[in-house]
């Protein structure tokens, strides 16, 4: 598992492999993640937007942006916590990710980056 705070927002992730198969002639690995981000801060905040880079061994950095996460823009009132699992696509058994969540703190009402620690995706026949 992966574990990184940023002004008492905790973020983890756990990756899973979830196999290959073969989309447009050619081969691809498929990766979930799991995200859990806890509130440790003593303000309500809410998660505004995404911003990803995906690192694939035999391609070039993908960057994604977008609001929320899968079509939420959760609030978090202190000690609340809030899960979600997504995934990506690969050309190469190795990879990686690492980003940010843009949020808002309810009480004064300004905006912070949280970021995302970077974390590994590599399919378990790649590991010695």
């Amino acid at each position: 598992m992966f574990t990184q705070v940023t002004k008492g927002i905790k973020i983890s992730v756990k990756t899973s492999f979830e196999g290959t198969f073969f989309k447009n002639y050619r081969k691809h690995y498929a990766f979930g993640y799991h995200i859990t981000i806890e509130n440790q801060s003593k303000d309500p905040v809410q998660l505004l937007a995404r911003h990803w880079q995906i690192f694939d061994a035999l391609n070039e950095t993908e960057v994604v942006d977008g609001e929320g996460v899968i079509g939420k823009k959760p609030v978090l009132h202190p000690g609340e916590t809030h899960k979600y699992s997504s995934g990506c696509l690969l050309t190469s058994p190795i990879g990686a990710m690492r980003g940010n969540y843009l949020m808002l703190n309810y009480a004064s009402a300004g905006h912070f980056k949280v970021f995302i620690p970077t974390f590994r995706l590599s399919a378990p026949f790649t590991l010695n």
